[in-house]
């Protein structure tokens, strides 16, 4: 028989009257609704990404923008499999009474996934300027982009995150 927790909300009051087991269910049915989006985007640039080496103007690539190409392919791979991870780690160990443990390490693989996009897509525009704008531009462009997403899916986080432990040290 398993016992009923009452776990704190984001204020520190009561939150929920759920098992650690029910707490697992509904952290993994959270994960996988958010790999769905990141599989989705993942799955569709790394698509893209294959499918260059075979158009007639690739031949013209420079050689730093054929490596650049190369790293961006790597990191696209790792990226899918990162993020596709979750999925073959749940299934390989569905059964066998390890659902909190799953999804603690579903979730860190998922942030790894995060952050290999993240390179993955810099890396993509990087490209992607380079071979449209001919000059350095591209970079500060890039450099633009890379900050912006660090902000949304990194710090903007991070910021609500101390907000609310600094609301319940109160």
């Amino acid at each position: 028989m398993t016992s009923t927790a009452r776990l704190p909300d984001a204020q520190g009051r009561g939150g929920r009257d759920e098992t650690p087991e029910e707490r697992a269910d509904r952290r993994w049915t959270d994960l996988l609704q958010e790999l769905r989006v990141a599989q989705t985007g993942v799955q569709i640039l790394f698509g893209f990404l294959l499918a260059v080496v075979f158009q007639p103007r690739f031949g013209e690539l420079s050689d730093t923008d054929r490596t650049i190409y190369v790293v961006t392919v790597m990191l696209g791979s790792a990226t899918a499999a990162a993020l596709i991870g979750p999925v073959s780690y749940h299934r390989l160990l569905t059964g066998r009474r390890l659902k909190p443990q799953t999804v603690a390490w579903a979730s860190r693989m998922t942030v790894l996934g995060l952050v290999l996009l993240f390179c993955t897509m810099c890396s993509a525009l990087l490209l992607i300027l380079r071979v449209a704008l001919h000059n350095s531009v591209a970079l500060w462009l890039v450099g633009a982009m890379a900050l912006w997403f660090l902000i949304c899916w990194f710090v903007f986080p991070a910021w609500a995150l101390a907000r609310s432990s600094s609301v319940r040290g109160k």
